[in-house]
């Protein structure tokens, strides 16, 4: 195991464009498990944009991680709703929908739910 390792996300391991253009994720595998940053442009929506992708009627990713910029809502498959927008901590048990809201890029690093994220 590294004392110390630093990798930066423009040489990510591997890049998933979303459908339509509407973002894309980074992905770097770790000794510790992958960690991503996505990218959501302006109008992307899970249940337009991931959905064909995955293949579930929700996302069924669980997620952990931190709002860089940007402002996202969730709606869970119960009705439960919540928002983050920059400096927000999120943790999403699986079982949602999600959007962009606003006319800004959501930027959003995850730790838990990215590795089959956007994955057939």
């Amino acid at each position: 195991m590294a004392a110390i390792t630093s990798r930066n996300f423009d040489s990510a391991d591997e890049t998933r464009e979303f459908k339509d253009g509407k973002g894309k994720l980074d992905l770097i595998n770790t000794e510790h498990g992958p960690v991503g940053r996505a990218v959501f442009e302006p109008g992307w929506r899970w249940s337009t944009h991931v959905k064909p992708i995955a293949g579930t009627e929700s996302c069924q990713a669980a997620h952990v991680g931190y709002m860089i910029s940007g402002h996202m809502k969730v709606v869970m498959d119960d009705g439960e709703t919540g928002e983050a927008g920059p400096g927000d901590f999120m943790s999403i048990a699986p079982g949602h929908d999600a959007w962009v809201v606003g006319d800004e890029p959501c930027v959003l690093l995850d730790w838990v739910g990215f590795g089959d994220y956007a994955k057939a």
